[in-house]
C-alpha cells in the first residue's frame, strides 16, 4: 500500500491513495478556529469506524442476516499534552434490520474487535476501545 501527501497552502494538504483517491485533510493554527476539512486525526477515527463498520455488515450478511442498515457513532478522548494521542475511543454501532438478534449482532461486533479491523486491533494496542450497540427493527 502506498500514499502520497502534498501540501497545498497555510495547513492544508491534499492525501491521494494509491487506488486513485484523494481527500483533503486541514488543521487549525488555533484550538477551535474554523477548518475546511477533517484533521489527520479526525480521518484516523473516521477510517477505524470504517474499518469496523465494514466487517459488522459482511460478517451479518454472511451469516444471512436480514440488515439494512449500520451506523458507528464514534466518541474519542485525547490527551491533554503532546503527542496528543487518542486515550479512549468508544464505538457505539446502530443496526437496523429485520429480526436481527443482539447475541448475533454482538458476535459481529466482537469478531470486528478481536480478529478482522486491522484499524481499531491496531489502535487497540495503546487506546481502550469499548463497544456498544442498538438494534433498530424493521418490519
Amino acid at each position: 500500500m502506498k500514499a502520497r501527501v502534498t501540501w497545498i497552502e497555510n495547513n492544508t494538504f491534499l492525501g491521494e491513495s494509491d487506488s486513485g483517491h484523494a481527500v483533503v485533510m486541514n488543521a487549525s493554527s488555533t484550538p477551535g478556529a474554523p477548518t475546511i476539512a477533517p484533521s489527520p486525526m479526525e480521518y484516523l477515527l473516521l477510517g477505524t469506524g470504517g474499518c469496523t463498520s465494514i466487517d459488522v455488515v459482511m460478517i451479518l450478511q454472511k451469516g444471512r442476516q436480514d440488515v439494512c442498515g449500520c451506523e458507528c457513532r464514534l466518541e474519542a478522548e485525547r490527551a491533554t499534552s503532546d503527542p496528543k494521542v487518542f486515550t479512549k475511543i468508544n464505538m457505539h454501532f446502530v443496526v437496523t434490520g429485520k429480526d436481527l438478534k443482539p447475541d448475533t449482532v454482538q458476535r459481529a461486533i466482537d469478531l470486528s474487535a478481536e480478529k478482522y479491523c486491522s484499524a481499531s486491533i491496531m489502535l487497540g494496542k495503546s487506546v481502550a476501545i469499548s463497544h456498544s450497540f442498538e438494534i433498530v427493527a424493521v418490519a
